[in-house]
Parts: structure tokens; C-alpha cells; sequence
């Protein structure tokens, strides 16, 4: 792709042709931004852009400095100037749905023509858009790149982890339909509902902290003061009520028919990082029809990393081992766990899975429904493929480096 734009541009901000394309970056210092600049730095992706640095409150400030990067500006830039972004060929942002439902639409009307890769879930569903996630769907994003597709957004977190673990099997064509019950963690809400949960730890454990160090106190008494302490005295003014010690079956907005959002995105955004059934992004052809796929949210007490139940009905019997090893080839990141109490109690937690990019996928054995129903645990660092790691990799596709 070409990393040329208008010639009236200031040369500041501006990308030449056949040098390095200036790119935006906005959110980087959130959750999600954080993760995506460590990641950055980690694999030396600075050497392909000239980061321009923005800040939706800081705005003159001075720019970020990291070893071995020289921001294009020395002070952050203004996040709502449209001018300034006008200028680049790129824009990354992890600052969520507000920002980009005020500043996009106006960009694209003042006739920006740049790409606008976001971890946000504003445009996902949008038919002009491509979730992105390259392992799984390349050749959906070659093929917008193509035809001239400008936006490129994050997936939802369980659906990007489960696909990453079960890629093969939808690759391939083998599922029929499956059905996930999901396990997520406190982080999936932000670094206030992370910072919550433990608050809530904390406030259990000091309820009864004599009682626990005293082994002849009766643990039915510690129980009935754990709960007195959850029904009172935590604070839940994220999650609206106390998580530590529980889990909350419902997770985002009520559709009005019995469906969490979260989990209506199971089916939508499958189907759409797979470039089947319908709103699709133009260039891009249907793959097939939409694979029927259902979810059951659930948020529990783990800090971070989601974990997933899976149910799916396979297209063919196909033998155990022939399943196994498609997952195990699905994508470089996949990695089989052994349906072994051992392997599984060790490798397939959430407490094992964060911080790395390997999505462990366990629990595969054929049900007693038919040969063709199969079981599957996946568990993955929702905030690596879950949220930036496909973020800097469609950054790296967009500047032909991957």
C-alpha cells in the first residue's frame, strides 16, 4: 500500500513515498493501549511508522519517549483536531466507542481517505468495516485491502480467543454449529472493574482474617461472615453487584429477548471475521452461509484472561486424533492440551494463559449426543488477541510489513 497523502500536508506529518507512513495513535495510554505499546516495542514495529502521539486530555503536553523511538511530533498532539488527523495515512486508536463515535464520522465527512484501525466495538458490524484478525481471516483483509476497505476493527475478546484456539476447525469447514458458555474475567470490564475485584478480596479477607488464623474457628461461621461482608460492605459501584466470591451471569447491554450483547457478538462477529453470511465488507465474497453459534456469558472472579465451554456439532465424524491435530495446525498460536487431568489442571487456566499469545485449547472428546458433538476449553489473555495484539498486526498488514 502506498503511504503517500495529499501533497498539501504539512511535510511534519506527512508520509513520502517509499518512506515509513506517519500513523496516529490515540488511547495508547489505557489498558488496552498500554498492552499494545509493550507489544510494539517488543517486536520493533516502530521501525515501520513515524508515531504521531495524541491525547484526549493532555494535549501540548510532552509526546511519550521509548527507547529507540523518535516520535514525529515532541508533544502530543490534540486527539479532537481534525486537521491534524486529517494528515495521516493511519489512525490507531484504543480510546473506545465514545471517541471514535464523535470523531470518525467527521473525518470521513472532511473526506479523510486513511485507514482507521480501532479496538473499539463502534464499527464492528458496520457493513463498511473488517474485523480483523489476520491469522484467522487474511485473506478477508487481503481482500478489502483490495477493494479499498478503510476501516479495520478489534473483535470481540471471546469470540477473537475462541477462533484463535478453534481456527482450524472453521477453517476447515468442519463446524455445523456450536454454543459457548464463557468465563470472564474482571479486566474484560477495565482497569476500574479489575481494581474493584481485588478492593472486594481485600474486604473479605479482612471481615475474617482473625477467624482464618485461628485453624479451631468453625469455617461455617467464616462463611456466614464472608457472605454478611459480600451482601454489605462491598463496594460494586463497576459491576453493580459484589463479584469476589460469585460470578454474574449477564454481561452488557439487554436486548430484550433474553440476549446479553455479549453474547449476540458470539454469533454476528464470528461469522464476520470468517466472511460468511451477510454484512460483509465490499470486496469481500461470502465465504458460505452463516455458521449458527450461541453463547452464555458469564463474569467471574478471575483478574484476568477469559475461559470458554465449548459444544460443537461437526460437519463429519471425524476420528478424535485427526480433530485434535486440526486444532493443534489451526494457527501458530494454538496450543493442545491434552484431555488429561495433569495437562489440563496446568496448562488450561487463566492463571496460566496471561501474558502470553499461545491460546491453550483442552478438553477435546466427542460426546455422548453423537460422534459428530464435541467439547472444547479454551482460555486466552483477552487483552493480547482479545484486544491489541490484532490491533498492531492489522497496523503492520496496512504498512506491508507482515
Amino acid at each position: 500500500m502506498t503511504s503517500a497523502v495529499n501533497s498539501s500536508v504539512s511535510p511534519a506529518l506527512s508520509a513520502v513515498a517509499g518512506e515509513s507512513p506517519s500513523v496516529g495513535l490515540i488511547g495508547w495510554r489505557g489498558m488496552v493501549g498500554s498492552v499494545l505499546i509493550t507489544r510494539m516495542l517488543e517486536e520493533g514495529d516502530f521501525a515501520h511508522i513515524n508515531p504521531v502521539f495524541f491525547s484526549t486530555s493532555n494535549a501540548g503536553g510532552q509526546a511519550p519517549s521509548f527507547p529507540g523511538v523518535t516520535p514525529e511530533e515532541t508533544t502530543l498532539q490534540d486527539a479532537f483536531d481534525l486537521d491534524t488527523l486529517l494528515k495521516l495515512p493511519i489512525i490507531v486508536t484504543a480510546q473506545g466507542g465514545d471517541y471514535t463515535s464523535e470523531v470518525y464520522p467527521k473525518l470521513r465527512e472532511a473526506g479523510w481517505s486513511g485507514i482507521w484501525i480501532d479496538a473499539a466495538s463502534t464499527l464492528r458490524m458496520a457493513d463498511t468495516s473488517i474485523i480483523a484478525l489476520d491469522p484467522i481471516n487474511r485473506d478477508v483483509i487481503d481482500a478489502g485491502l483490495e477493494a479499498g476497505v478503510k476501516e479495520y476493527i478489534g473483535g470481540n475478546c471471546t469470540v477473537s480467543n475462541m477462533l484463535m484456539g478453534l481456527g482450524g476447525l472453521f477453517t476447515h469447514d468442519l463446524v455445523e454449529w456450536g454454543t459457548a458458555m464463557t468465563y470472564q474475567a474482571a479486566s474484560g470490564g477495565g482497569a476500574k472493574h479489575m481494581r474493584e475485584l481485588l478492593n472486594q478480596f481485600g474486604t473479605l479477607h479482612s471481615a475474617v482474617a482473625e477467624d482464618l488464623s485461628d485453624p479451631a474457628a468453625a469455617i461455617l461461621d467464616i462463611d456466614r461472615a464472608v457472605l454478611e461482608a459480600q451482601r454489605n460492605d462491598l463496594d460494586a459501584t463497576q459491576f453493580g453487584v459484589p463479584l469476589a466470591g460469585s460470578l454474574i451471569p449477564w454481561i452488557d447491554a439487554d436486548l430484550g429477548n433474553g440476549v446479553a450483547k455479549e453474547e449476540w457478538k458470539a454469533g454476528v462477529e464470528t461469522n464476520k471475521i470468517l466472511g460468511r453470511g451477510e454484512n460483509l465488507a465490499p470486496g469481500v465474497t461470502s465465504r458460505g452461509a452463516a455458521v449458527p453459534f450461541d453463547s452464555l456469558c458469564v463474569r467471574v472472579g478471575a483478574l484476568r484472561s477469559h475461559s470458554q465451554a465449548l459444544t460443537l456439532k461437526l460437519r463429519e465424524d471425524l476420528p478424535l486424533a485427526e480433530i485434535e491435530s486440526i486444532i493443534a495446525s489451526g494457527t501458530e498460536f494454538s496450543s493442545f492440551v491434552p484431555n488429561e487431568k495433569d495437562a489440563t489442571v496446568a496448562a488450561l487456566t487463566p492463571v496460566a494463559a496471561t501474558g502470553s499469545l499461545q491460546i491453550p485449547v483442552g478438553r477435546i472428546r466427542k460426546l455422548e449426543m453423537g460422534p459428530e458433538y464435541i467439547s472444547a476449553f479454551t482460555v486466552g489473555d483477552q487483552l493480547l488477541w482479545g484486544a491489541a495484539e490484532p490491533l498492531r498486526r492489522m497496523l503492520l498488514i496496512s504498512v506491508g510489513k507482515l
